[in-house]
């Protein structure tokens, strides 16, 4: 009997299934890892950054200074099982389930402005059943972003078209508009503006005429006009953008959060004052500190060093998703990648601007890093769909 020099006690099968794993076609290989290693690593991080907020709050953790830990581990877990089932399906198999998945969403939100809807935080965005809180928001944005990408893809790809035609634009903006008019009655305008980067994004990147550009962004402006003249925000939105114009308006009131979080980041310096050991967090100064205001702990308690690792791996994604984008050989997977580029890039600039007090309070998670379920499953489909795009490309591409 002939043995190779690899198959003594079984370790010849062993090192060719690693040799098939890392092979130049395998899976594993064509995985985009530094988004991968990147989201990754601001999930745990934030892991720490939610127990540091939360371990002495026993009005919200019910006497259990590991309960946003765990669940917050547990929402990872669960994203990451959803990162792998979107692999596994591929972004182009979703394609088919965009109108049933877009379907889905939309219901979704509407059930908020039904009896089932809860208001957390002043915001009526919620759905809770059995203790379980739901934001539909987030799953919108993903059925958004496949949305537009099939109707402005669909005729490119086919070869019929070389870039979408006026028709195709404004057929895809019907389909965003009802999602974002959802919102709008809830009101949740901070997923509003999201979803405004979000189509900006997608129609720069599918080769739309920048007249159609230039129109949304007129539209934008006249409806904030107009939503302000019509009293459609409610009163605690029209504070926050008024203790934004002014920090100095209410500072014991609408300005506390604000001015609070820019005191936990003024105060942790260049190494920070060590984890766990924040004043502002320990005092419990910051309201909202595991969620919208997560990145106050790092700038407090990792300092200017920890705060800009968390931009620094934002930005990695941003690059690496950029590439994927590019290097697409089909327009659906170049809007897909675009979309959630604009998404991610918004949505971190301005939870981490209004902590900072640049941008106004809106109640935008830090992607991959605040407290919340939702937020956590949509993003990790995200990267699952920009692992597809990259890992369905032809090896010559």
């Amino acid at each position: 009997m002939t043995v190779n020099s690899f198959s003594v006690s079984g370790y010849g099968p062993a090192r060719a299934g690693w040799t098939r794993l890392f092979a130049r076609d395998s899976l594993a290989r064509r995985l985009d890892w530094p988004i991968l290693l990147a989201a990754l690593a601001l999930s745990l991080l934030g892991s720490l950054l939610v127990f540091s907020a939360t371990r002495n709050r026993t009005e919200i953790n019910q006497g259990d200074p590991y309960y946003f830990l765990v669940r917050h581990l547990m929402n990872l877990g669960i994203g990451f099982a959803l990162m792998t089932g979107t692999i596994w399906l591929g972004h182009r198999a979703l394609r088919n389930a965009v109108p049933v998945l877009y379907g889905l969403s939309v219901l979704l939100a509407l059930v908020v402005l039904t009896p089932l809807g809860a208001t957390i935080n002043g915001q009526r965005n919620w759905i809770v059943v059995g203790g379980f809180s739901i934001q539909p928001a987030e799953f919108l944005k993903v059925a958004i972003i496949l949305g537009m990408a099939m109707m402005l893809a669909t005729r490119v790809d086919a070869g019929d078209k070389p870039y979408p035609d006026h028709r195709t634009v404004a057929q895809s903006l019907g389909l965003a508009a009802v999602p974002c008019m959802i919102l709008l009655l809830m009101p949740d305008l901070g997923s509003v503006l999201a979803m405004v980067a979000i189509i900006l994004g997608i129609l720069l990147a599918s080769g739309a005429s920048n007249r159609w550009v230039f129109g949304l962004l007129t539209v934008g402006v006249v409806g904030c006009v107009a939503i302000w003249q019509l009293h459609i925000l409610d009163q605690y939105q029209i504070n926050r953008f008024a203790a934004f114009a002014n920090p100095n308006l209410d500072p014991a009131g609408v300005g506390y959060n604000t001015n609070q979080a820019r005191i936990a980041i003024g105060s942790g310096g260049l190494t920070g004052q060590g984890l766990f050991h924040g004043s502002q967090t320990t005092g419990q100064f910051v309201p909202e500190q595991q969620t919208d205001f997560v990145f106050t702990v790092a700038g407090e308690e990792l300092g200017f060093l920890g705060a800009g690792l968390i931009i620094a791996l934002v930005g990695l994604i941003l690059w690496r998703a950029c590439r994927i984008a590019r290097d697409s050989t089909e327009l659906y997977g170049t809007v897909v990648a675009a979309g959630i580029v604009a998404w991610f890039a918004f949505q971190s600039f301005e939870n981490i601007g209004m902590t900072l007090g640049i941008m106004p309070v809106t109640g935008l998670p830090l992607p991959f890093v605040s407290y919340g379920g939702s937020s956590m499953f949509a993003v990790w489909v995200a990267v699952g769909l920009l692992q597809s795009i990259k890992v369905q490309r032809p090896m010559s591409a």
